[in-house]
């Protein structure tokens, strides 16, 4: 299963439109979690995700809590406590501490991370969208937080939280030698010996196997066919949908474009045997991160060799 897609939330679209209801869900059962500046609260020193109960967060700007969904009962909200002062949020962190989703992403319960994730997304977007993009005032939450609307009379535009679309690419090629090889490349700033699967957003007016033919062309030099959709990934880091793809080149020959990739080269599975986890220090190969959708599609593809 990937990470980040498990989310055991009804986000109940219709009812949560409903401020009565809304209402009753944030007062009667409910549990927060707490968002500041992109990171989630949780343990300390622990990969566990902290859900407060409503008397524990009635101090904190409820008037922008995220309805996030329910599940047996209970309503789930977000608040976004970036702009609260640290003082009020020492309640929060004495035994518990803010912590970037993806420190933990490999480790946390597939469905608690999936519950961050979303809180993450949402409250990232709602940051990023105080304001009106026609006339420039200011935007107020509403629908639970999955709209924001103009508060300007005269314009009242709404707008609903965005994901840019991106293509994530597994590219194989079967060599003279009778060996089917995948392509990978890193980028300079990843850590030592990282290679991952090709990966790009998509242009306005292509499709998303145009896409994934473009940037392979453009990153790697690499011309691919037979291009095959697999699975997709949500990936709030900050506000990205990945789509996974297979793909196949009848020339493996690599150019790089050095402004896109700092290399790229073919692996076996053999190969891939060799190659040790991100994070870890000995030199030599590594692979992507264990919760990352490019980590499936190589998975996935040794796998088939099996």
């Amino acid at each position: 299963m990937l990470f980040y897609t498990q989310l055991p939330l009804n986000r109940h679209s219709q009812e949560r439109k409903d401020s009565n209801w809304l209402l009753q869900k944030q007062t009667s059962n409910s549990r927060w979690v707490l968002v500041k500046n992109n990171q989630s609260l949780f343990k300390k020193d622990q990969p566990e995700l902290v859900f407060l109960n409503y008397e524990q967060v009635r101090n904190l700007p409820l008037w922008d809590a995220i309805f996030l969904g329910a599940m047996e009962n209970s309503g789930y909200f977000a608040i976004d406590v970036s702009e609260v002062a640290d003082d009020v949020l020492e309640t929060y962190t004495e035994q518990h501490e803010f912590k970037d989703i993806r420190s933990y992403g490999m480790v946390v319960d597939m469905a608690l991370g999936s519950i961050a994730s979303l809180s993450r997304g949402l409250c990232h977007w709602h940051a990023t969208h105080r304001f009106c993009g026609r006339c420039g005032s200011k935007n107020k939450l509403i629908e639970a937080g999955h709209a924001r609307l103009c508060t300007n009379d005269a314009c009242k535009h709404m707008t609903f939280p965005r994901t840019d679309p991106a293509v994530i690419m597994l590219v194989t090629h079967v060599f003279p030698d009778g060996v089917e090889r995948c392509l990978m490349g890193r980028q300079a700033a990843w850590p030592e010996g990282v290679y991952s699967t090709l990966a790009g957003f998509v242009d306005p007016g292509e499709s998303l196997e145009q896409a994934v033919i473009r940037e392979v062309e453009e990153e790697a030099g690499v011309q691919v066919q037979e291009v095959e959709y697999v699975a997709s990934q949500s990936w709030p880091f900050p506000s990205s949908i990945m789509l996974g793809f297979f793909a196949k080149t009848n020339n493996p020959e690599i150019y790089v474009d050095k402004d896109e990739l700092d290399d790229a080269k073919w692996f076996s599975r053999k190969d891939l045997n060799d190659f040790s986890e991100w994070g870890h220090q000995e030199p030599g190969y590594k692979l992507t991160r264990k919760d990352s959708i490019s980590r499936y599609l190589v998975e996935t593809w040794r796998n088939q060799g099996e």
